[in-house]
């Protein structure tokens, strides 16, 4: 639903065409998330529908631009004003693999979370110079303010992986050393069952 609410929100700074619409949304996300001109007019043509942005003519190049009705602004101020859904979270990639890899025959799990961590540890360095760069030109729009908070968030999210990668290793190795100090389950029984066999052969002999 982001990039519904994207293109409302870039409507509501007046008349916009599709070509632009895509433009200033990559232009406040630094191409995080790129679109396609086909998906900014697919989203549009389900605002419209539903009543929410209206053609209005067009520009001088013969765009034909895009106007937020009152329902739109209804919807993105609701949109604005309530907090995201963390109900239902999305699929994690790697919590999933993390998850299938643990006890799967043939895989060193270990090697998966180092693998991965190498991996955030490197995203993280270039988020954090592509921060340098935007901090280095001192802000001076909303589209250069946006931005930075794009990548100051997704600095964040590596930060949080790499911690959550640091606990996976530090679980399974707890219980790798938990496990290798049990003794085996039928281990026990056996041996109960080898005295007592041992003791009835005794008994018979005397």
């Amino acid at each position: 639903m982001s990039i519904r609410h994207g293109l409302l929100a870039l409507l509501e700074r007046g008349p916009r065409y599709g070509s632009r619409l895509r433009t200033e949304f990559e232009s406040r996300t630094g191409s995080t998330w790129p679109l396609n001109v086909g998906q900014v007019y697919t989203t549009l043509s389900r605002l419209e529908r539903d009543g929410m942005v209206a053609q209005d003519g067009e520009d001088d190049a013969g765009h034909a631009l895009y106007s937020i009705t009152e329902d739109g602004r209804t919807e993105l101020r609701s949109w604005f004003e309530t907090p995201v859904d963390r109900s239902s979270p999305p699929r994690d990639e790697l919590a999933i693999k993390l998850a299938m890899a643990v006890g799967a025959p043939g895989v060193d799990i270990r090697a998966v979370i180092q693998s991965q961590r190498s991996h955030t540890l490197k995203a993280m360095q270039d988020y954090t110079r592509l921060k340098a760069q935007a901090l280095a030109d001192v802000p001076s729009d909303r589209d250069e303010v946006a931005w930075l908070l794009v990548v100051e968030q997704l600095i964040f999210q590596a930060e949080a992986e790499a911690r959550w990668l640091d606990h996976c290793e530090s679980r399974l190795v707890r219980l790798a050393e938990a496990a290798a100090t049990e003794p085996a389950p039928s281990s026990a029984p056996a041996a109960r069952t080898g005295a007592r066999t041992a003791a009835s052969r005794l008994r018979a002999r005397s």
